[in-house]
């Protein structure tokens, strides 16, 4: 019988998928990552127009339609300052697949990636399913990753490191300072930073800087979707920034495992980056309200949590049996150890909810709290 690649035995299914799975089919929904809105009616109206008039029928380009590549050039001029070349833009199905681009053009079998720990949980199933080897680098206690952690880990086998700003699933945001930091490590050490900025849009405090914006050598690669900003996580509609030997690799890679990116998901990015953003400001304003009520009634419950300044999730320090016990009760967040090692002892928390429904969470978790 034909047994399994190696590669494959190191990844397991995603202990947030077990979680759902395990739940009530009534619980309030505390555990997924993705906003509770529509995506702006301009989008949906690009995708039927695209649809109707059938542009949409066919392939597009492997690197997506001109009109798509020019928006997100435009974006990253607009908001980053980064003046990105034509042949710098890979538009993916979504930022899961930007990711996989990364990794599998860049580490070969035995690499080491290093990771946020706790972090994405895509980070490390990517790096074994390209053969490398993940290394964890625990966060600081205001769950940032230290530059200085991140210099200290590498070793001769390194080949990248993952930045995430903001981060999923601590909701932090990096400092400029630390940004810059990033940077610099990679142009020194001669590795790949590869910089997950899906949430960029997602912020409440700080300023959300690239550490593309300070690098001096081509060692930065950005990863990015509309998922999140444009509330658009079923279009499958992401996009990868290298310099374009980088995107010849990954393009490589792109083309035999996706061909191009779902066209009307592309005329409806298009739509996203290049129309009215009013949409976007008015739904991180919700989520700030979000967090909010969420930060104040885990400071009443006694349980320590780091000021999350972005994207849409909280990571509460909890007592032993808090998650297993809230989720028997009704309410399904994530155990922080799905996130790696060093979630240990700390429950996700999405704020990706109503109001009511984060009131009504918080009532749940009051009365496991005083139970244990």
């Amino acid at each position: 019988m034909v047994d399994f690649a190696n590669r494959i035995d190191h990844v397991s299914i995603s202990g947030i998928r077990e979680v759902f799975e395990a739940a009530g089919p009534d619980a309030i929904n505390l555990g997924i990552g993705q906003p509770d809105f529509d995506a702006p009616q301009h989008v949906h109206q690009a995708a039927v127009d695209a649809i109707e008039s059938g542009v949409a029928d066919n392939y597009t380009f492997n690197r997506g339609t001109d009109g798509l590549r020019a928006a997100i050039r435009s974006k990253h001029h607009r908001e980053n300052d980064l003046d990105i070349e034509d042949g710098s833009v890979i538009a993916t199905a979504g930022g899961s697949e930007a990711l996989h681009l990364a990794i599998e053009a860049h580490v070969e079998p035995g690499d080491e990636v290093l990771i946020p720990d706790p972090g994405f949980v895509s980070y490390e199933a990517l790096t074994h399913i390209a053969g490398g080897t993940p290394r964890s680098v625990p966060l600081r206690d205001d769950l940032c990753l230290d530059p200085g952690a991140v210099e200290e880990a590498i070793t001769d086998e390194t080949t990248a490191f993952i930045v995430n700003s903001p981060a999923n699933p601590t909701g932090t945001v990096q400092s400029p300072d630390e940004m810059r930091e990033f940077a610099r490590i990679a142009d020194d050490h001669d590795i790949l930073c590869i910089s997950d900025e899906v949430y960029e849009h997602i912020i409440y405090e700080g300023t959300h800087i690239s550490p593309m914006a300070y690098t001096e050598t081509d060692n930065v690669v950005v990863v990015h979707a509309c998922s999140k900003s444009f509330a658009m996580t079923g279009w499958r509609l992401g996009w990868v920034v290298a310099s374009p030997r980088r995107i010849e690799a990954m393009l490589k890679v792109h083309q035999y495992v996706q061909a191009c990116a779902s066209a009307p998901a592309q005329y409806a990015a298009e739509a996203a980056l290049t129309g009215p953003q009013e949409p976007v400001t008015r739904m991180v304003e919700t989520f700030e309200r979000r967090r909010n009520i969420l930060l104040d009634g885990l400071e009443e419950l006694g349980l320590a949590c780091p000021r999350p300044s972005g994207a849409f999730y909280a990571m509460p320090a909890v007592p032993e049996g808090w998650v297993e016990a809230v989720i028997d009760a009704g309410v399904i967040v994530v155990p922080g150890e799905a996130f790696g090692p060093g979630g240990a002892g700390h429950a996700r928390i999405s704020y990706a909810a109503d109001e009511e429904s984060i009131k009504d969470a918080l009532e749940v978790m009051r009365s496991v709290t005083n139970s244990l």
